[in-house]
């Protein structure tokens, strides 16, 4: 369903925005793009956590199991989806970006029909923000240690292939905190970094540091600079 088609539904039914825990972007604009998983049993239970004021948790978007789409607050307000964390030296995610739910409790791969909507909401939303595919990350980038979401069964190569994230080849064998400082991944001891690299890049990935992360992580930090470059 497209964004056009969402607003119809929005106006036709009075309440297109069921979330109250959003707020001002204090100045900032949308620049970046947040996955998540919900890690809770379907998309009616997140949807009720996502509007329950008690839980001062929210996103902009839920993508249901079988790839309905719901606006739970307005893109142009600050939603609570992102919490601590940075990416490219700049904190505040939630001011600077839109949170994406997909229903998941974390532990199965994401349905072809959500995968589907997630494409086309992604499509719009880019296109609305001029938000490149560098820009669109997951939870576990922002805040190493702190959150996996939306985890290793998330397929970012299907959205790479569509220009709608960035997915590398590999590089030189460089040392792995240059290439991770150089994607954007915050400060953090060694070994937490590593782990949110893989999930992202090598989710396969196990034990300590190898000379194969190392080229994945060199390929990535070159292809992000490239892509930055072009944006700018």
């Amino acid at each position: 369903m497209g964004s056009r088609a969402l607003s119809q539904i929005a106006a036709l039914t009075g309440n297109p925005y069921p979330s109250p825990n959003h707020g001002d972007r204090r100045g900032y604009r949308p620049e970046l793009i947040v996955l998540h998983y919900t890690g809770m049993d379907d998309a009616h239970s997140a949807r009720a956590r996502l509007c329950d004021v008690r839980a001062e948790v929210s996103a902009h978007w839920l993508i249901g199991e079988d790839g309905g789409i719901e606006a739970l607050v307005p893109e142009d307000r600050r939603a609570w989806h992102a919490g601590a964390g940075a990416w490219q030296g700049r904190g505040d995610v939630n001011s600077r970006s839109i949170g994406i739910e997909l229903a998941n409790p974390g532990d199965r791969p994401f349905a072809a029909r959500q995968m589907d909507a997630l494409t086309d909401l992604l499509r719009g939303i880019m296109a609305r923000w001029r938000i490149g595919p560098e820009a669109v990350i997951g939870h576990s980038d922002l805040a190493p240690g702190r959150k996996i979401d939306p985890g290793p069964r998330f397929d970012w190569q299907r959205l790479a292939r569509a220009g709608l994230a960035l997915w590398p080849d590999d590089g030189p064998d460089r040392p792995l905190a240059e290439s991770l400082d150089a994607i954007g991944y915050p400060e953090g001891d060694a070994q937490t970094r590593l782990a949110a690299f893989r999930l992202r890049f090598r989710p396969w990935g196990q034990g300590p540091e190898t000379a194969e992360d190392r080229r994945r992580a060199a390929g990535a930090a070159e292809l992000y600079k490239r892509e930055r470059q072009d944006a700018g």
